[in-house]
């Protein structure tokens, strides 16, 4: 987090802590009428900075020194630091995935497995499953939801429903393991117990899971089984003929799993994927890292060494003579990811200016100000989440600065702990891949191959899950207050490790 706000700075209006977030949604809105699809390669980018401008002006006015701006941002990118390696190195493992035939076996047996009729909820259910054993919304997006996009391809689904049903797979795991980052770092900024929180959380998140698979199911049972196009119709025939296929190329797969089970770091774990689909890729398909490094004069050993190289920062490069394939298993590697990198440093330094000037608490408190009643504070809670996960972009950030600034409120008013922690994970870590430019939705649009303002409309989990949580505030249901929670003292749940999968 950012250092507090200079004593000599002088604490902003509401019209000034607005004005960016107003100017930033008029130019949000301005890219997205002029450039449709293609705003967030670029113009969204530009809205950010000229956003984070504003902020940095109305900071100067008050007070804060130039020096100051550039120390915020330079703190604030030290926080994504690990987010971007780590979606460089999940671009590495695309690509090198792709070439090892590890995906191309994961589709193919998906489309033995999986029938259009159940494919929505059985993806979600999976992704779900994998999630609560590693811990990672990340990690499972980048594997097992690359190959389900894949799936969805061939037999015809809509990736944009896919998306949606994988991360809200992936969320709900994430938020109910004691594995995650952020199931640690909710209770950590409370002060709630680790495992008190993820059985708090069981009253809003277990509901909206179980709505969420009804919902797939029901899109799943709307859907024409069997209609494939004709392209794609071809995909089992085509993988057959261009990869070597078999159970042991999933051997990468575990290992990424393994590692994240016994709590390796994140990005070590990913590039440890990345590089065994390499040397997996140059044992079993040899003749296409050859053609990927496309140079004859090369001994057939450096040949090799310069594909499997390509595939770790260019990706895969596929030319079976099917285009739809070929576009599909066109994929990965870190230069891939770059764009999105750009996405999260712009955002990243507007929410940094936002936070430094003043202005994020400036807007925080006045709402909550306004809450009066305990359903009225959790709702602010769960907005605030929301809220900052759109200006500060980061889902770190969004929960532990509204942990900071609502404690004391929940402190005064007997609620326990868990309320906030459970509040702070409805409003922080669900609605993050919800927002283009958060961290979060840059790295699930990026690696899921879908806008996040596609994948939006069906993500059904994370959007149900805190418009629950709300009503059940109101309702005042399962709400506990200090005396009736056991509770460890405070400072005994859980940090995450600095190096942990995200999400």
């Amino acid at each position: 987090m950012n250092e507090p706000v200079q004593r000599s700075l002088r604490a902003p209006s509401m019209l000034q802590a607005l004005t960016p977030l107003a100017f930033l949604v008029v130019l949000l809105a301005l890219s997205v009428y002029l450039f449709a699809d293609d705003s967030s390669y670029g113009p969204n980018q530009i809205a950010l900075l000229l956003a984070g401008g504003v902020a940095a002006i109305v900071g100067i006015r008050n007070g804060m020194r130039w020096e100051e701006v550039q120390e915020a941002i330079a703190r604030s990118l030290a926080m994504a630091t690990t987010a971007i390696f780590i979606l460089l190195a999940v671009g590495a493992l695309i690509g090198t995935w792709i070439l090892s035939g590890t995906v191309p076996t994961m589709i193919h047996y998906g489309l033995m497995l999986l029938h259009p009729s159940f494919f929505y909820p059985a993806a979600c259910l999976i992704c779900a499953i994998v999630a609560v054993t590693i811990g990672s919304s990340w990690t499972v997006a980048g594997t097992l939801g690359v190959a389900l996009m894949g799936v969805a391809q061939g037999l015809d689904m809509n990736p944009a429903i896919t998306a949606g049903a994988v991360i809200s797979g992936a969320y709900f795991g994430d938020k109910m393991s004691p594995l995650s980052d952020t199931t640690n770092l909710a209770p950590a900024a409370s002060g709630a117990e680790l495992f008190s929180h993820v059985r708090h959380m069981v009253w809003t998140t277990f509901p909206s899971i179980g709505i969420a698979l009804v919902l797939f199911t029901i899109v799943g049972l709307r859907a024409t089984p069997g209609e494939a196009t004709d392209a794609f119709g071809e995909l089992p025939q085509v993988l057959a003929s261009q990869f070597t296929l078999g159970w042991y190329l999933l051997i990468p797969l575990a290992v990424v799993f393994g590692l994240a089970i016994k709590r390796f770091p994140a990005y070590p774990t990913i590039l440890i994927g990345a590089l065994l689909g390499a040397v997996f890729a140059v044992v079993f398909q040899p003749d296409l890292v050859v053609a990927l490094a496309g140079r004859d004069e090369l001994s057939r050993p450096l040949a090799m060494l310069a594909g499997a190289w390509t595939a770790l920062f260019q990706g895969y490069a596929a030319d079976t003579g099917n285009e739809a394939v070929d576009s599909l298993l066109s994929r990965g590697g870190m230069v891939s990811m770059l764009n999105t990198i750009w996405l999260i440093v712009c955002a990243m330094s507007f929410g940094a200016i936002m936070e430094a000037a003043g202005l994020l608490e400036r807007i925080i408190r006045s709402v909550l100000k306004a809450a009066k009643s305990t359903g009225s504070l959790i709702a602010a809670t769960i907005g605030t989440g929301v809220g900052a996960n759109v200006v500060a972009a980061d889902q770190y950030m969004s929960i532990v600065l509204t942990g900071r600034l609502f404690k004391p409120e929940y402190d005064k008013r007997g609620l326990a702990p868990v309320n906030l922690s459970r509040a702070l994970e409805d409003g922080g870590t669900i609605t993050s891949p919800l927002i283009p430019w958060n961290t979060c939705g840059a790295y699930m649009a990026a690696t899921l191959g879908v806008a996040t303002l596609d994948y939006l409309p069906y993500v059904f989990f994370n959007l149900i899950n805190p418009l629950l949580a709300i009503v059940l505030a109101y309702l005042g249901f399962r709400i506990l207050r200090n005396g009736v929670a056991t509770l460890a003292a405070s400072g005994s749940a859980s940090t995450p490790a600095n190096d942990t999968p995200r999400g």
